[in-house]
């Protein structure tokens, strides 16, 4: 069970900008991990969008956002494009970092039960730290409350 103040894991995975993002490699002083089921559906989309209306105020309290689903990074370049996305989008597709985050679950949808990515968004530290964890996000306002909550973490300062 991944909790709060645990070290995030590490992964190595290509993006959207064409490289490969390495966890331990970023230097920004937050990120924004957000797992969302899949490219271009009608929630993902909202969350993706509401990430992208806000990245400024995230980037100036230096925290960098991705999002990561099992899509391959063409469907991720398709969808980035599309909405106009300015931050990179992660591919998962043997779902390793996924299964590590322990984001991949079973799922109900219209009464059938199947396995797919439980929607979780996590804050990481400077350190890599696990500051907060949303658990069954509901998209609407979602972003709002990310960034809300690094604010008051930021006012409360280093502990």
């Amino acid at each position: 069970m991944i909790k709060n103040k645990l070290k995030a894991p590490n992964f190595k995975l290509l993006s959207t900008g064409d490289k490969e993002i390495e966890l331990n490699k970023l230097k920004s002083k937050y990120i924004v991990l957000y797992f969302y089921p899949k490219d271009d559906t009608p929630g993902c989309t909202i969350e993706t969008n509401d990430f992208n209306k806000l990245l400024k105020n995230f980037k100036k309290l230096k925290c960098e956002i991705y999002g990561i689903s099992k899509d391959n990074v063409l469907s991720h370049k398709k969808f980035k494009t599309k909405y106009k996305i300015k931050f990179d989008l992660i591919a998962d597709v043997d779902k390793k970092m996924i299964k590590s985050y322990k984001v991949w679950g079973k799922k109900k949808f219209m009464g059938r039960e199947f396995m797919g990515i439980l929607r979780t968004t996590f804050l990481l530290d400077k350190n890599r730290k696990i500051i907060k964890i949303w658990k069954k996000v509901k998209v609407k306002d979602h972003a709002k409350n990310v960034l809300e909550t690094l604010k008051s973490i930021q006012k409360k300062g280093p502990k």
